[in-house]
């Protein structure tokens, strides 16, 4: 019962971990990273669908990224979707190839994406402790309903708390390489 727990803490608490990773990786740093573009949805016959469904999304070099659509007519589209994605790209068309050249960051910038990474590390830490919260909790009405001792209790609440600073700590890990990354010219 409780080892299902600790399990299922784990999981969660990897997932917040996971996400993290993710948003992160979507943040601008100065290097081409397709992820970048992710985000974006093109009007594709009347529906929003991921600009990865309609078009091939690679790297040229370190400062560039190239979209290639896979009908000639999404083009036009797609270059207005990277437009007003509010990325601050500007994308350049040359027949069916649109190459969106990154522009270097500014100090100020940087900055701000620090900041910004630091709130999204801070939600992850509360997403963290608040499975821990409720595992606690779900341990305590095992206790209440005399499915395991106080003994077990206290083992398995300090137990928990290992886990979770094991996964703040990597939070802790993710935010600081993400600054590293941003802050190097």
């Amino acid at each position: 019962m409780i080892e299902d727990l600790k399990k299922d803490a784990a999981e969660r608490m990897k997932k917040s971990v996971v996400s993290l990773r993710e948003e992160l990786s979507r943040m601008r740093t100065g290097r081409a990273n397709t992820s970048l573009l992710e985000p974006i949805k093109v009007q594709y016959y009347g529906a929003p669908t991921p600009l990865k469904q309609v078009a091939n999304v690679g790297i040229e070099d370190a400062r560039t990224l190239v979209v290639t659509p896979w009908e000639k007519d999404m083009v036009p589209v797609i270059e207005k979707a990277i437009m007003s994605a509010n990325l601050g790209l500007s994308p350049v068309t040359a027949g069916t190839v649109i190459r969106v050249p990154l522009p270097p960051l500014t100090e100020e910038r940087r900055r701000e994406m620090i900041k910004l990474a630091k709130a999204e590390a801070e939600n992850a830490r509360v997403a963290v402790r608040n499975i821990r919260r409720d595992i606690l909790s779900d341990i305590k009405d095992l206790l209440k309903e005399k499915d395991i001792t106080e003994d077990d209790e206290h083992k398995a609440a300090d137990d928990i708390q290992k886990v979770t600073d094991k996964y703040v700590g990597e939070i802790d890990e993710v935010v600081a390489n993400k600054e590293k990354e941003l802050l190097e010219v």
